[in-house]
């Protein structure tokens, strides 16, 4: 038997719901043992320390769901579809993204864990890096196409007005805000998705009012249009999927923020804030601004509705149309791409790579990569890597639902020599299901997102129940105490205190010793 084997069986006994004392989880902190895996900003959030609700995360939603690609989307459809067509699509396709992200979500509301601590289950202490810092780059790209995007918005205003003419030094401070913004924690990228928000739809709508009219002068009527492209309507609902890929698997990263009663047993009660935010803002916000998309190239054959519009005026409606830019690029890189890279780089820095630093690298990685230049093919780097991202989603469902039933030993995650070191750190189960599912899923990828994700999952299933589980045992799923590795169902938050070690406790068991977030 493997010298594993008694690691992961130390893990067992998690209290219910007690003061600490000698027969909680415990954890060596000193520095050269598990230190590495801690750092306050990925530690589990609290059930106190959660404070989006029902309307927070409805306008996180459609603030992320607002960017310039998403015009884009909308325009390559009704080059060979219809309009409705095209809406219908897009719609139908974030409504069945939204089931997978309403699961994968569960993971932040029930245990409060971010995306890449999460990641060590399925991958190992060490195999987490893998798909994690693959995410935080791709999120840091994500950064710097939008801030470059922003930038040349903000060049535009200021040009406008005074003349001067210097993208780069906006780009800079542009950069340099949204990482200060999202660096003052959730509350803050909160106030500025609720801010942000109710404007960019406000001037969303008058942009379909000014294009329907541009098309009506024209003599074309938007929702008879048909172009004559041979466009797949599988092809567009896929590449819909792919265009979200990223959110759905760490999702967690928002979620374990979002407000929720303890003791809910039910998954729909404890997840209710995730529902009309992921089935409602998402699938609208996105079809509308695809829908805009698409006005823009039936009425000015181009697919950016700002620079037709832009065309057409200046003065007070330019800056409008900017602003509307800068706002949409703004409210997406907080929550979209930096909280989710700024972790990811975190979990494999820590404790040395805090949080406010994790921001600044990011940055540095969106701004290195040149994103200016990443825009003349936009969608074949959706396409690769959404295809890759899918087959994570696959292990993550397989994983949480399918071996440990949302069951969770919390504080193995931070323990170097636990029940997820599996092999020197590394869950081979996962890394190959992960390679499996990607690669399918870059031969077929036009079904990529489909084939990627259920690839991925039944190999992660085989190899578990097969390979790893006989020679690397999990607590919880071999107990047969179903409530011993739960924590908002039960009413209760992990919380891990300043003297190593790990406790379920109610609000009011927490003690002053325990590690708060740097991110709050």
């Amino acid at each position: 038997m493997p010298s594993s084997y008694n690691n992961s069986r130390r893990d067992h006994s998690v209290p219910h719901s007690q003061p600490l004392d000698n027969t909680a989880p415990h954890l060596d902190a000193s520095p050269n043992n598990n230190q590495h895996l801690l750092e306050p900003s990925i530690v589990p959030v609290w059930l106190s320390q959660r404070t989006i609700g029902f309307w927070g995360f409805i306008w996180l939603w459609i603030g992320m769901a607002v960017i310039i690609a998403t015009f884009q989307l909308g325009a390559g459809g009704v080059a060979g579809l219809s309009l409705m067509q095209v809406v219908a699509v897009i719609f139908a396709a974030n409504l069945v993204l939204g089931i997978v992200m309403t699961l994968t979500a569960d993971i932040g509301t029930e245990h409060g864990l971010s995306f890449a601590v999460y990641l060590r289950a399925p991958f190992g202490i060490k195999g987490t890096h893998l798909p994690a810092v693959s995410r935080g780059i791709v999120a840091a790209i994500w950064f710097g196409i939008q801030t470059y995007l922003g930038a040349l918005a903000l060049n535009g205003i200021v040009e406008y007005l005074w003349g001067f003419d210097n993208w780069i030094l906006w780009y800079l401070l542009f950069a340099t805000v949204q990482i200060v913004n999202t660096a003052l924690g959730i509350r803050a990228v909160e106030l500025l998705a609720s801010i942000a928000a109710p404007c960019i739809v406000a001037i969303s709508v008058w942009m379909y009012f000014t294009l329907d009219v541009m098309a009506k002068a024209k003599g074309v009527n938007i929702w008879t249009f048909a172009g004559d492209q041979d466009i797949s309507i599988i092809g567009l609902f896929f590449a819909n999927m792919a265009f979200w890929s990223a959110l759905a698997v760490d999702i967690p990263n928002l979620t374990r923020f979002l407000s929720t009663s303890g003791d809910e047993r039910s998954f729909f009660a404890r997840n209710r804030n995730v529902f009309v935010a992921q089935f409602l803002a998402l699938p609208v916000t996105q079809a509308w601004i695809a829908l805009i998309g698409g006005v823009s190239f039936i009425a000015a054959g181009d697919w950016n509705p700002v620079t037709v519009i832009q065309a057409q005026g200046g003065g007070f409606t330019l800056i409008v149309l900017l602003l509307m830019v800068i706002l949409a690029q703004w409210s997406t890189n907080n929550a979209a791409n930096l909280i989710p890279a700024a972790l990811t780089f975190v979990n494999a820095g820590a404790p040395r790579l805090s949080y406010p630093l994790a921001l600044v690298l990011a940055g540095i990685i969106g701004t290195a990569v040149m994103p200016w230049l990443i825009l003349d093919n936009l969608f074949t780097f959706l396409s690769y890597y959404g295809a890759v991202l899918s087959a994570v989603g696959g292990i993550m469902v397989a994983d949480y639902y399918l071996l440990r039933k949302r069951r969770l030993n919390v504080p193995a995650l931070f323990d170097s020599e636990g029940q997820f070191r599996f092999a020197n750190g590394y869950n081979p189960a996962g890394l190959i299901a992960w390679l499996a599912g990607g690669a399918m899923a870059l031969i077929f990828l036009e079904y990529a997102y489909a084939v990627g994700f259920i690839t991925a999952l039944i190999v992660y299933l085989i190899l578990m129940k097969t390979w790893i589980m006989p020679r690397y045992p999990q607590a919880e799923i071999d107990t047969r105490d179903g409530d011993s590795y739960l924590a908002t169902s039960v009413g209760l938050s992990w919380v891990y205190t300043k003297n190593g070690r790990f406790d379920r406790l109610t609000n009011d068991q927490i003690p002053a010793s325990a590690l708060k977030r740097e991110d709050r």
